[in-house]
């Protein structure tokens, strides 16, 4: 059985996903507060995370980073903080997705399935050096990409971003961890850097360019790799 731990102080909230969570046979730890999360998740070793950000005794960021310190389990951030620097900070500290309150619990419940079949599916190993789609193939040793059989001219900046991405499949990854580490921690704000780069990317490798299958943008957070 699949294990979620909520980390909610509203307990109207806490009941009704405890009930739609138990409905869709999954097993599932409440916490009130952080303290109490982290106890639950050390104890409990749940499969995902479903955590908001205004919590009693400290914020759901420092929650972040501390499970961050010791497990990659998926952490679904549930807030209603709207800023965009807000989910920024959530994302940048280990969350896997933002979710805006108020919200749809069929939404809620697919982006749950999603982070869970993420981690049944088994991550890309080191030695992994092929990625197949069935528009284009990444060889990651080889630091080659072909579509239809030819093989597609990339420069080392948009390889180095390509890499990045597919190498994190399904995983969002924020605009700052993607100028960081392409170009820079002085690059932090280039997002204009970002969308020169990913337009050129999917012109070389989507079939319809202004709607991308794979190269996919979360607006006003970062970009994922859907395989």
């Amino acid at each position: 059985m699949t294990r979620v731990l909520v980390v909610e102080d509203d307990p109207q909230l806490v009941r009704a996903l405890v009930i739609n969570m138990q409905a869709r046979k999954y097993g599932v730890d409440a916490a009130p507060d952080g303290t109490t999360a982290l106890r639950l998740a050390a104890a409990r070793q749940p499969d995902v995370v479903v955590l908001d950000l205004g919590l009693p005794d400290m914020d759901g960021v420092d929650v972040i980073k501390a499970l961050r310190g010791w497990t990659r389990t998926p952490i679904l951030v549930l807030s209603a903080r709207r800023a965009s620097e807000e989910k920024v900070a959530a994302l940048d500290a280990g969350a896997d997705d933002y979710i805006t309150k108020p919200f749809s619990m069929d939404e809620l419940m697919a982006r749950l399935r999603a982070a869970v079949r993420r981690t049944e599916e088994a991550p890309l190993a080191p030695e992994t050096t092929l990625v197949k789609t069935d528009d284009f193939t990444i060889d990651l040793l080889a630091k080659k990409a072909a579509r239809d059989g030819r093989d597609i001219r990339l420069t080392p900046t948009e390889w180095h971003l390509l890499e990045i991405l597919v190498c994190n499949p399904g995983r969002l990854i924020t605009q700052k961890q993607l100028l960081q580490e392409v170009w820079g921690a002085s690059y932090g704000n280039k997002t204009n850097y970002l969308r020169v780069y990913m337009a050129q990317l999917r012109r070389k490798l989507e079939t319809d360019p202004a709607h991308p299958r794979y190269l996919i943008t979360e607006p006003g957070m970062g970009y994922r790799f859907e395989p």
